[in-house]
């Protein structure tokens, strides 16, 4: 079940006071800009961004675009919202779009994006259901980073993918290569397919269905579920324990087998070695169908259910990073994917937390920090922030922002000297 942090218990109705506190001293305001200005060299890039602004009681205020950082900055300082979103980059500013010709305001670019949603897992979990997660469930968001962020790298070539918790249930990617910004929306559904594997609503019993050849891709993916399967599935969510749960995995093996494994699982009751039982049945050699059942169950089990309509649309909103979830005051951190393992959401920081340790000094510190309130007691807001957030538990996340937008940026600059040299051989 989900439950807040020890380190700081959250109340929904403190949010009101605390978001100002937050907006004002721990937003990371500098590198927001620089990811979504993308080295500024087209300006229209941010200019022409849609924002969206969710309010107290649920006032939701659409097409917002600014000029520059301090602009989005004071707007935001102002009305305090309790949830943004990111929309496209459009032909004209969205929030002059009431005053260009009809037809003529169009999305024109946004990063390709993913959303995975614990609760599309509710007929394959038995620990949580519906928005709560648990530590045991959240070994499934673990899996999908690291199936879909090899698969973006190493299948499609993307290098600059952006993971961020959601503060609640599950897990956003954002793919911002130049390339990915730009597709269009036949090309981000063809993307979204490649990379759909579970498919079928409730009523679909069996929803994957494996070719005898199989591809590359998927081979990879069971690579990444088998390190997981056994420990997540069969023993912590215990899929061979109970007669209902046993009688969920047996709908997914041939008929033939199924009456085998009935005897033999009325025989063994360790619920690892009845799947070790079930894997030795439909892996004979036989060349028969239900040859990968068992491949079938781990990907029905484990692989990522994505949110398809989410990526295909290039007009599609999408939670922001650093955004406050209301209900658990949990902020939309940055998940590092080469430590996502080591990644846990109840360990992320509400704002109630970070807005407690702005005033308490850490230890050896107390000194070191008036120093600096002296020393900056005229410096620029934007030195202030960022010793501000370096005092709190956002400071690790917002260092793991930083180094993805960092590498955005060398990586352009590569490409601008390439693109230079080039042209001085011609």
């Amino acid at each position: 079940m989900l439950k807040l942090a020890s380190a700081s218990e959250y109340d929904p109705a403190s949010l009101p006071d605390l978001l100002p506190l937050y907006y004002r001293r721990l937003f990371p305001f500098s590198q927001y800009y620089r990811w979504l200005s993308y080295g500024g060299v087209v300006k229209s890039c941010f200019q022409n961004r849609e924002f969206s602004f969710t309010l107290k009681d649920d006032i939701y205020v659409r097409y917002q675009s600014f000029s520059s950082q301090g602009e989005l900055e004071k707007e935001i300082q102002k009305i305090n919202p309790y949830k943004i979103d990111i929309g496209a980059v459009f032909s004209h500013r969205p929030n002059q779009h009431n005053t260009v010709k009809s037809g003529t305001f169009q999305a024109l670019e946004k990063e390709l994006v993913f959303d995975i949603d614990m609760t599309d897992y509710d007929d394959v979990r038995r620990c949580c259901s519906a928005a709560d997660i648990c530590s045991k469930c959240w070994t499934l968001m673990t899996i999908a980073i690291q199936i879909l962020d090899r698969a973006l790298r190493e299948d499609f070539g993307f290098k600059h993918c952006l993971w961020v918790y959601s503060g609640r249930r599950g897990v956003h990617c954002w793919v911002c290569d130049e390339a990915a910004r730009k597709l269009s929306a036949t090309a981000r559904s063809a993307v979204a397919e490649y990379l759909s594997l579970v498919k079928g609503g409730e009523d679909t019993i069996k929803k994957v269905q494996l070719p005898d050849l199989i591809h590359p891709f998927v081979m990879e993916s069971l690579n990444v579920i088998s390190r997981y399967f056994v420990d997540y599935a069969v023993v912590k969510q215990d899929i061979l324990g109970s007669k209902e749960s046993v009688d969920k995995v047996l709908a997914l093996v041939p008929e033939d087998v199924k009456k085998e494994l009935k005897t033999d699982f009325h025989n063994e009751k360790n619920p690892v070695k009845r799947w070790d039982r079930l894997v030795s049945h439909v892996e004979r050699p036989q060349g028969k169908k239900g040859q990968h059942a068992a491949k079938e169950i781990m990907l029905q089990y484990c692989y990522p259910r994505l949110d398809v309509n989410v990526s295909k649309g290039v007009n599609h909103l999408l939670k922001s990073p650093f955004s406050v979830h209301p209900k658990t005051g949990r902020i939309s951190v940055p998940i590092d994917p080469r430590e996502v393992d080591q990644f846990d959401p109840f360990a992320v920081p509400t704002i109630s937390l970070i807005c407690q340790e702005l005033d308490r000094p850490r230890a050896g510190e107390e000194e070191e920090e008036e120093a600096k309130d002296k020393e900056n007691e005229s410096a620029p807001t934007e030195k202030r922030r960022v010793r501000d957030y370096k005092k709190t538990s956002l400071a690790k996340y917002v260092r793991v922002f930083e180094q993805f937008v960092e590498k955005m940026e060398r990586a352009r600059r590569g490409e601008l000297l390439k693109k230079s040299d080039l042209q001085r051989d011609f």
